[in-house]
């Protein structure tokens, strides 16, 4: 009973005292006894939110960087000059924050990564660079100070290695040379930082003897930028492409190729794996003709095939093909009328057309970064940054939608993993006001449970289809043997004053990352606290090893097979689509990560496909048709094939009588 039922309480019974003459004692007793719980319960609130304040002032102090002393045994001589990393956990060497391409300032942002310049004395690899520039996030980001909320810097090309410990005249060499894993963090490619705590390879590279290289790439507009003035100074048709993250990352992988050797690591048997944008990133990496040979495996965690077409990149809204809201003509159009070049957003517009190819892209890159970036902020939610996804742009990616060239088979064939999570959009569900009530940050309530939970499994499900079941049953018509398929059910949350995060989270977006590296480590110490308790502790631990042991020995095999002990549940390769009686879908194997008290590690099978979400919608026995159509269309109008046909027709009796706005 909250504070102010308890009062309502009280002067209900204080107005029925007064109707009969006055206040009995037995009724002053309970109206004290309601007024004595009000206050009770409020200081109850009060006493969790300030524990909840001194838990977080306890925690934090973790997160600042500890000072590393360097080890002279892992002393490495790479083909720029000499480094020297430290001794990390799980009987690892660790090197951070090395350069693999040269900072891109100045004359260099928004051009294809440069080789960095040679140093001359050892360089001390003892911490990580600094982060790209994005929107300070505490959880998945990085954290800031800055009273806009921006972090990081343009120089950020560095990347990190953690490899078994050695001597330097002990590291492995010729066949003995161990499989390298590259990870490329998430973070919707605007936000993220390879020094997370969730992405520490120490334990992943010691425990399963393999090298573990992370590294930073350009994010946002930085990262992607497609436009008129800087593609006429472009050197060749890669740079032109405008996608300068996905240019990073491929020279992240010729580093790689040029210096892993030196780590113990094999050239000749590189793993790429990612998470949500990482995981797009690795599918990017099988379309780009000249990212091949520079990987032998691939792992996609929650990933898709979400591209945009250099129209939509660069175009107005207004065009005959509409560019999208931050597309690079309307930021430029914002840049001028910031500027103060021009009096207002019309005026902007004709003098961006009018303006030389060379002097757009000097008024460019005369832009602060924070200038930049303002122009892309949501201004109904200033915390969220809106740019444009990888450009299918016709030289370093295809301008046919991705499924299309993997089904037809003009990809880089290696052996290929995908997966999601059980659960994936309730970690966006949580935050949403419209389904989750919030209270100090600690209290939790779930609205209408029912939809809650209907809306998670639909959106999850279309989450699953896009970056799994269709990208697999792709990949296989094309006659690639070799595709694996998983599904993270793991949900053994703890309860927080009433609020089951069990079923407020469950098996959310992201929450295999510290199974995969072993870390149990989000971001946040107070959130690890909440998440992670002591009660899961060995079941957890057990799960997670069982998981790095599929992935390492993937990336040793191309097969995840039995695990790296051979011990293990044989993870079966994902199988061609068969008929469904009319309804053509993927029957396909899938192993299932949970613990023992949730089914343990299981072979299960799969028929997920748009049409049977669907129909599933259309079979709902508690919705009117109203109710459908506004599932309908909270399930599908953010992809880019909705149309307001698409909407009409929809389902089995359509949705024309219940229009939208």
């Amino acid at each position: 009973m909250g504070v102010e039922t308890a009062k309502k309480t009280a002067e209900a019974r204080g107005d029925s005292g007064r109707e009969t003459g006055g206040e009995s004692e037995e009724s002053g007793g309970g109206g004290n006894r309601w007024r004595w719980m009000g206050v009770v319960l409020a200081g109850i609130i009060l006493l969790a939110v300030l524990g909840f304040v001194a838990l977080r002032e306890l925690a934090y102090p973790s997160i600042e960087p500890i000072a590393q002393i360097a080890d002279v045994s892992s002393e490495r001589l790479l083909a720029l000059g000499s480094v020297l990393g430290f001794a990390a956990e799980h009987d690892t060497h660790a090197w951070l924050g090395v350069p693999y391409a040269r900072p891109p300032v100045d004359a260099l942002r928004w051009r294809a990564p440069r080789d960095p310049e040679a140093w001359a004395d050892t360089l001390d690899a003892l911490s990580f660079g600094s982060p790209c520039v994005q929107l300070a996030t505490q959880i998945g980001g990085v954290p800031s100070e800055d009273p806009d909320g921006l972090a990081g810097s343009e120089d950020c090309l560095y990347l990190n290695v953690w490899a078994p410990r050695s001597e330097p005249e002990r590291v492995v060499t010729g066949a003995s040379r161990l499989p390298v894993m590259v990870w490329f963090h998430g973070g919707g490619n605007r936000i993220g930082h390879s020094g997370s705590a969730m992405y520490n390879g120490a334990r992943l590279a010691g425990s399963q003897q393999v090298v573990v290289v992370s590294f930073n790439y350009r994010l946002g507009p930085f990262g992607w930028f497609s436009h008129r003035g800087l593609r006429a100074s472009a050197e060749n048709g890669l740079e032109a492409s405008g996608n300068f993250g996905t240019l990073d990352q491929v020279r992240a992988l010729e580093w790689v190729q040029s210096n892993v050797s030196e780590f113990g690591g094999d050239p000749h048997n590189v793993t790429i794996f990612g998470e949500s944008a990482g995981g797009t990133n690795v599918l990017a990496m099988l379309l780009i003709d000249s990212a091949r040979g520079l990987f032998q495996r691939a792992i996609v965690q929650s990933g898709s095939t979400d591209s945009v077409s250099r129209g939509e990149a660069e175009n107005e809204v207004s065009a005959e093909i509409p560019g999208q809201r931050h597309s690079s003509a309307e930021v430029v159009v914002a840049l001028l009328e910031e500027a103060g070049v021009v009096p207002d957003r019309d005026a902007a517009r004709g003098y961006a057309a009018s303006l030389l190819d060379a002097d757009l892209a000097d008024f460019l890159l005369g832009r602060s970064a924070r200038e930049i970036m303002e122009v892309y902020r949501d201004p109904d939610r200033p915390t969220a940054l809106e740019v444009p996804g990888l450009i299918r742009d016709g030289a370093l990616l295809p301008t046919s939608e991705w499924n299309t060239e993997f089904r037809e088979g003009r990809f880089n064939r290696v052996p290929i993993m995908l997966g999601s999570n059980r659960d994936e959009m309730k970690l966006t569900l949580f935050g949403d006001e419209d389904h989750v009530r919030q209270r100090f940050g600690i209290f939790f309530r779930i609205l209408d449970p029912e939809d809650y939970e209907r809306r998670a499994r639909y959106h999850s499900d279309l989450r699953t289809i896009r970056g799994v079941t269709r990208p697999a049953s792709a990949f296989s018509h094309a006659g690639l043997a070799e595709v694996f398929a998983y599904r993270f059910d793991w949900d053994e949350l703890p309860s927080y004053f009433g609020g089951d995060l069990s079923v407020l989270l469950g098996a959310a977006h992201g929450f295999e990352l510290p199974f995969v590296f072993g870390t149990f480590d989000l971001g946040d110490p107070l959130f690890n606290r909440l998440i992670f308790d002591e009660q899961t502790a060995a079941t957890r631990e057990s799960l997670s090893a069982k998981m790095m042991s599929y992935w390492a020995e993937f990336a040793r095999n191309g097969r995840p097979g039995r695990g790296s002990e051979g011990d293990l549940p044989n993870w079966d390769p994902w199988i061609p689509g068969t008929a469904i009686g009319e309804q053509e879908a993927e029957v396909a194997s899938m192993i299932i990560f949970d613990t023992e008290a949730g089914g343990g590690i299981r072979i299960a099978e799969t028929r997920l496909s748009r049409d049977q979400v669907i129909a599933a919608v259309d079979a709902e026995p508690e919705l009117g048709q109203g109710e459908k159509c506004d599932l309908f269309h909270d399930l599908f109008s953010r992809r880019p094939e909705w149309t307001a046909e698409t909407y009409r027709r929809i389902g089995q009796l359509g949705c024309a009588e219940h229009p939208r706005e």
